[in-house]
């Protein structure tokens, strides 16, 4: 019998039409009565803001942001209850493309989970919420998201590794998604504005790089490089490892990298609204 007919036999619907005002209760718990009650069940981890949704990327996936600032000590928070209620949010979107953004600024030793945590945790997303993972954008990171990579990369696998991006600097992340939709947390917003660094480091070295040894070389920014080698040097970069031009021993390498970062920049340095103005100034 489904909920209607077994509501019609227990009395609440009467053969005139009638509906007892207690048919609610026949009927059962709405999807999203269903909903609130499975929320509330983790309102000890949900009320930090911890783990939060943030509309979809440029691609049109689910966008979902952990906080690393919201963290409260780890005197006060059970990260048994944490790994559930992440679990929690997740299941609501693997079977769907996905992405993940981690904000690290914020972990200190008085919130930092236990590495047999982490580990653990990375154990407990199986195949189902590594499938439709797309990317991994860890924000702002630190020696000790590299020395964790280095501990735990027997146990990542390769797969899982390419969807890993680090990200420098906020404005890295237009490029993938919808910024006015993030969630950003003030103290990350805060420590950015606080650095007072705007160019990513990588492109600081590679124009030192190329004023220290290439300004004499032919067609320095006219000439291309191998596509494999290129390919080999960004992914070095969108790794977060140290990019030593001098091992390659071909000055045109850094020039295709300058090159490839300005073009793929989503605005032009000297930016749409000043294309006029130069425009006009250089036409006089």
């Amino acid at each position: 019998l489904n909920k209607e007919e077994s509501a019609f036999r227990s009395g609440s619907i009467t053969p005139d039409g009638l509906i007892d005002e207690d048919f609610e209760k026949e009927l059962g718990p709405s999807q999203v009565q269903q909903d609130e009650q499975e929320q509330g069940e983790f309102s000890d981890v949900s009320r930090y803001g911890i783990v939060e949704i943030a509309g979809d990327d440029v691609y049109g996936r689910k966008v979902i942001i952990f906080s690393a600032c919201r963290l409260p000590s780890s005197k006060v928070l059970d990260h048994k209850r944490l790994l559930a209620y992440i679990k929690y949010t997740l299941d609501q979107y693997v079977e769907n493309d996905y992405t993940v953004i981690y904000f690290h600024y914020g972990l200190n030793s008085r919130n930092k989970p236990k590495l047999t945590w982490l580990l653990h945790t990375y154990m407990e997303f199986d195949r189902k919420y590594k499938k439709n993972l797309k990317a991994l954008y860890l924000v702002h990171p630190t020696n000790f998201i590299r020395i964790l990579w280095t501990l735990f990369k027997p146990v990542l696998s390769v797969k899982f590794g390419q969807k890993v991006m680090y990200v420098n600097y906020l404005h890295e992340l237009k490029e993938h998604l919808h910024f006015n939709q993030l969630v950003v947390p003030q103290p990350v917003l805060d420590i950015q504005r606080q650095s007072g660094e705007t160019i990513p480091p990588i492109v600081v070295h590679t124009v030192e790089y190329l004023r220290k040894y290439a300004l004499d070389t032919e067609g320095i920014f006219r000439r291309s490089a191998s596509a494999s080698v290129i390919k080999d040097v960004q992914n070095k970069i969108n790794a977060g490892d140290t990019v030593n031009y001098a091992e390659y021993d071909n000055k045109h390498i850094p020039a295709v990298i300058l090159k490839k970062f300005l073009r793929e920049l989503p605005e032009p340095i000297l930016t749409y609204d000043l294309a006029e103005p130069i425009t006009r100034l250089y036409g006089k």
